[in-house]
């Protein structure tokens, strides 16, 4: 009898196959900040005084590469390691909702505020008329948690969730989560820079607020950096994530934990994060589909579902590239195509037929549109309202397939 061969799989393969679900800025900023680390280790440099956020520095000397520099070093193993093993949920999940390249923009966007905020909090307690302190000017803060922080917010806000789970041990409201780890970080660990996570929680906040999109650019942007001849060799490689939502090589990885509600390293069990390191055995239908992914869950589609996926699909192609709201037919078809593909039918008719002759609007709108504060989170990230209300109709009022969808849909 053949022996188990998932059974006998060793660390390294597990390794590897945690580590071809990483898309690829997300595992860049891994490579880099480790490597960084090693090197600073081998050659002995522990001088983080002359790289790392000073405050002083940057009003007294103009310093203004440490707002950099600070967030790629880090002072300890366990540090770094702990940074890193974070940002590989929360990076992977918000690299396949935005892509590799606006990723990097933002993280650049919010090392920037991160610091503004930082020091602007730093100068008032050190100048302010009722007591002064020069302790928070004289801070020196490494490390890339003050963008973690900012990461957990933004990707709480997408998830659309009313609670996260701190560390699997209690359930707190979704807008009180990233305070409730700023705290248990404080008492927990010492050395810790409290206003540095503070600082990324507000930066993480002011994104969602969307406080940002007079610095955000638009579509265009983003195409030209991707379609640059020093980019080519990168976004030809397979987990490059282009901006639109696609993927060169038509395969956009997946992470094991996503499909659950909450994929940040500290939502529900810690040991939900460490099992995508463990195979698992795959059927003969599910290893002739490997190659066909859903952007952002993560599903394996079946061979009997690609005519519902490919109906549907169109179906928000069409809503998306109709700019009037006032289409009832258009968008009763959508909605009841997205019925027909959440019951598996594969007649591709039947959709049509349902389109013919629908419920009215005003059931479907009951069924399919969002709420108001949907609508306002995608508002606030840059998107035009009437896309977004279609969006979300179609996505049957899911968060991440409405941003998926409005980002496959710009040029």
């Amino acid at each position: 009898m053949r022996p188990n061969i998932v059974s006998e799989a060793g660390l390294q393969t597990r390794v590897g196959q945690w580590w071809d679900n990483i898309p690829f800025f997300t595992s860049a900023v891994v490579i880099v900040c480790g490597v960084i680390y090693l090197v600073c280790l081998l050659v002995g440099y522990d001088s983080f005084y002359e790289i790392c956020f000073l405050p002083e520095a940057l009003v007294s000397h103009l310093q203004v590469y440490r707002i950099y520099t600070s967030i790629i070093f880090h002072g300890s193993l366990l540090h770094v390691l702990f940074n890193m093993l974070a940002l590989v949920p929360l990076g992977s999940e918000l690299e396949r909702i935005m892509g590799s390249i606006r990723l990097l923009y933002l993280i650049i966007l919010l090392a920037t505020s991160n610091a503004i905020f930082h020091l602007i909090i730093a100068l008032v307690v050190a100048h302010n008329p009722f007591h002064t302190d020069q302790y928070l000017m004289n801070e020196c803060a490494i490390g890339f948690s003050g963008i973690l922080f900012s990461m957990i917010v933004i990707e709480t806000s997408l998830s659309g969730v009313q609670s996260r789970s701190v560390f699997g041990l209690f359930n707190v409201p979704a807008k009180w989560y990233a305070f409730i780890l700023l705290v248990a970080f404080q008492l927990l660990m010492s050395n810790v820079s409290l206003l540095g996570h503070l600082c990324g929680i507000l930066s993480g906040f002011a994104y969602t607020y969307g406080l940002f999109n007079f610095l955000i650019p638009g579509p265009s942007f983003y195409s030209a950096i991707e379609s640059s001849s020093w980019l080519a060799s990168c976004v030809r490689r397979p987990k490059f994530i282009l901006c639109s939502g696609g993927n060169t090589s038509a395969y956009i990885p997946t992470f094991s934990g996503q499909t659950s509600p909450s994929s940040g390293l500290f939502s529900g069990n810690i040991w939900r994060n460490l099992s995508s390191w463990m195979p698992q055995r795959e059927t003969a239908a599910q290893s002739t589909q490997d190659d066909v992914r859903f952007p952002g869950r993560g599903r394996t589609l079946g061979s009997g579902q690609n005519t519902v996926v490919n109906s549907d699909s169109n179906l928000q192609a069409r809503l998306l590239d109709n700019s009037s709201p006032n289409n009832p037919s258009d968008i009763a078809a959508a909605g009841a195509g997205q019925r027909l593909s959440n019951e598996r039918r594969s007649p591709v008719n039947n959709v049509v037929a349902a389109g013919a002759g629908g419920p009215p609007l005003a059931e479907m709108q009951q069924v399919s549109i969002a709420s108001e504060e949907q609508i306002q989170k995608l508002v606030s990230m840059g998107f035009e309202r009437t896309q977004v209300e279609v969006a979300i109709a179609a996505a049957d009022g899911d968060l991440n397939v409405a941003v998926e969808i409005l980002m496959s849909q710009q040029d």
